[in-house]
């Protein structure tokens, strides 16, 4: 399966996720800058988390309107498997092809540390390595992860299963836990923790492989 890796100005972990995806799951993967205008030959999009475009204005609000954008959008509206995390959320939201918006922290503090989540909804292209209601542990590392939507859209993402993700102790004020969404239709999804960097033991847990083993048997299905 091959990934494409996008990479914008502020960017600081697309190279986590290059080596989650080749040196430990045994995909092919390859940056894309931020200029390109194309994807095509690619499997699956993963837009990473840093401070693209050093996080002014607000976090995401620049990136969305870098060309790659227009082709990650195409290649989500012809069903292509799209992930994003941490600031590949909010510009995911930025974007529109998520719902709600990430807000700063409750308490206004930057956090990074292990957090637990549990699995909403192991049903995903991005969750069917997981059980329903597991509990893993994902690092976080954000200061805007507060995700917000109003309640006419929560109940939209409550009848279409499209919270994947939801904190088991809420640490930065997200509305109902939540932690990690997808679209409607299933094949876009982000969250603010950090899957990529719970891959290998050495780094604390291997909780996070889930994520890009259900992308990869998604791919395989399809190929």
């Amino acid at each position: 399966m091959r990934f494409a890796v996008l990479v914008f100005p502020g960017s600081n972990c697309d190279r986590d996720l290059c080596h989650a995806v080749t040196a430990v799951m045994g995909q092919d993967a390859a940056f894309v800058d931020y200029r390109e205008t194309t994807l095509t030959g690619f499997d699956a999009v993963l837009v990473p988390g840093g401070f693209s475009y050093g996080d002014y204005l607000r976090a995401g609000v620049i990136a969305r309107f870098a060309p790659v954008m227009t082709a990650v959008a195409e290649f989500a509206r012809a069903g292509g498997l799209v992930l994003g995390i941490c600031n590949g959320f909010q510009i995911l939201t930025e974007a529109g092809l998520l719902p709600g918006a990430l807000h700063q922290n409750a308490g206004l503090s930057f956090i990074c540390e292990p957090e637990r989540l549990v699995v909403e909804n192991a049903d995903t292209p991005f969750t069917r390595s997981y059980e329903q209601g597991q509990e893993v542990t994902f690092p976080i590392a954000h200061g805007e992860g507060n995700y917000f939507c109003d309640a006419a859209t929560y109940r939209e993402l409550q009848a279409h299963h499209q919270v994947v993700f939801s904190y088991a102790a809420n640490p930065n004020g997200s509305v109902h836990n939540i932690a990690g969404i997808c679209n409607r239709a299933g094949n876009v999804m982000a969250l603010m923790p950090h899957p990529e960097r719970a891959v290998e033991a050495i780094l604390g847990g291997t909780d996070g492989r889930g994520v890009f083993t259900s992308m990869i048997e998604e791919g395989t299905r399809h190929a």
